[in-house]
């Protein structure tokens, strides 16, 4: 499989710096589900399908890598603005489960139950977590007691299973969530609450901004908020199909889970009341994001910041042995200097493979740099470095190799953020005019309706364009006065956004 579609591939244009569009995918012959399907597994991403158990899938050693680094950058996220990891149980206990009415309800359907303890059966079922805001708002019942102890911010970085009815796809719509990172705080006030929420998506902008992942900020509709929160405010992506894809979430849970579990604090004026909530989530959506937002015809395109290998040398040896050895040891060579630099570097020395091989095999795991050495480079004491987003190569003096990997490494980040970002925008669309809207819709976008705030209202333009709603700018607006929902003629106090959705 990974030779026939390099032969395809290898007779196809390259779209430099273009990134996946539906037009790359008519001509390649597959749609983007296909195509992401094939780069997970033949660039050693992800192994999905062939695990026994629908909706869960094998990390293989490159993806984990990838994984690894994108994790780094929201540990630090979170580690420099005060929060602590810890590490709950997976098990959850039913009592404890169904202890906040409205959250059990939101995931009963979905639930994991353990009922035995091999043949024996157990007195209380066991969940297997589906998210961790019960279990940890029982053990802060016993952990908070004064305001002295808040703000609290705890987040672990672990999987979660939820029974997913609707078709499964990797990494996307998963039965284990491997990649679930859920933030929780708490605090003495709704207004100490709500200036976390603040935080919370000021550190998700960081963190998409920093892979070059675009994406909407949108306050979810009432009816589609997390179960047991007071709101949701959510970061919205669009993969090449033009679907949407939720890849964070930040909720409110005021104190619904504090009365609940009776997560009682003394405040600043000696009064006892219940402590406030935050919770935040982030998963492995957005590795996937990453891979199909970059990616291109010839497979991935990474940024250098997470990229499990930075740069690649590929030794062109020609003509005698004794030539052949040096092309060999000058890789080798080069290969230790960028290491001891800090630069994940590795030389691909193998010689059961040509050069040519080498390089279709790194441009579909998307490092983003190769240095090639061949007789000519040795010669003029210089390297052919080849940059993997734009496909250029520039001729580069050896003596200068870390100056230029490093300069360049910033130059393919910062160009595929802005990149992502423009062609992010041009598919927003803000209209009143429905049929226009429907017709961007189906073109792969996401289109902005002006609306009364009645919940009537967004389901019958749902329906009209038989698209999500995704919710409403969490900035502020400044809507026309004249401005009115399509739908019942009203006064439009906001618009709300739609979109065909995963």
């Amino acid at each position: 499989m990974f030779i026939a579609l390099n032969l395809l591939l290898g007779f196809l244009p390259s779209f430099p710096g273009v990134g996946l569009t539906k037009e790359v995918y008519s001509i390649l012959g597959m749609e983007f589900p296909r195509w992401f399907d094939w780069v997970l597994r033949e660039a050693d991403i992800y192994d999905y399908g062939r695990y026994p158990i629908k909706g869960m899938g094998v990390w293989l050693p490159y993806g984990f890598k990838l994984r690894r680094y994108v994790l780094n950058i929201l540990r630090r996220l979170l580690d420099s603005t005060g929060h602590e990891e810890i590490l709950l149980p997976l098990l959850i206990p039913e009592p404890i489960l169904a202890k906040e009415s409205e959250h059990v309800r939101g995931f009963e359907d979905e639930v994991y139950w353990v009922t035995h303890g091999g043949l024996d059966p157990l007195d209380i079922k066991l969940a297997l977590r589906p998210t961790s805001e019960t279990p940890l708002s029982y053990m802060e019942s016993f952990w908070i007691k004064s305001y002295k102890q808040l703000p609290k911010k705890y987040y672990q970085i672990v999987s979660i299973f939820r029974y997913e009815t609707k078709a499964t796809r990797p990494m996307l719509r998963v039965r284990e969530v491997t990649t679930f990172k859920e933030a929780h705080t708490l605090h003495e006030s709704f207004g100490d609450s709500e200036r976390q929420i603040k935080e919370a998506i000021e550190i998700y902008r960081r963190f998409f901004d920093e892979l070059g992942i675009p994406y909407l900020i949108s306050k979810r509709p009432e009816w589609d908020k997390f179960a047991g929160a007071i709101y949701t405010i959510a970061f919205d992506t669009l993969l090449p199909d033009g679907r949407a894809l939720q890849i964070g979430t930040v909720h409110n849970l005021g104190q619904n889970f504090t009365k609940a579990f009776e997560v009682r604090i003394q405040k600043r004026d000696q009064e006892i009341d219940y402590a406030w909530q935050t919770s935040y989530g982030i998963s492995e959506r957005a590795v996937a994001s990453l891979i199909s937002v970059h990616g291109d015809s010839k497979g991935l395109v990474l940024p250098f910041k997470v990229a499990p290998i930075q740069v690649v040398i590929v030794p062109i040896p020609a003509g005698k042995e004794l030539i052949k050895n040096e092309v060999m040891k000058e890789a080798t060579d080069i290969q230790d200097m960028l290491k001891e630099s800090g630069i994940r570097a590795y030389a691909d020395l193998r010689d059961d493979i040509t050069p040519g091989e080498k390089f279709n095999i790194w441009e579909l795991k998307g490092v983003p740099l190769r240095i090639d050495i061949g007789p000519k480079e040795l010669r003029a004491n210089q390297l052919t470095i080849f940059r993997r987003d734009l496909r250029t190569k520039e001729k580069v003096p050896k003596q200068e190799i870390i100056k230029e990997v490093m300069k360049l490494g910033r130059e393919i980040d910062d160009g595929l953020r802005k990149k992502a970002k423009e062609r992010f925008q041009n598919r927003i669309l803000r209209t009143s005019n429905l049929e226009k809207a429907k017709k961007h819709i189906e073109g792969g976008g996401i289109a902005e309706i002006p609306w009364c705030g009645k919940r009537e209202c967004a389901d019958k333009l749902s329906e009209v364009l038989n698209a999500d709603a995704l919710g409403t700018p969490l900035e502020t607006q400044k809507i026309p006065a004249n401005l009115k929902c399509p739908i019942c003629g009203g006064k439009a106090f906001t618009y709300l956004r739609f979109a065909s959705k995963y």
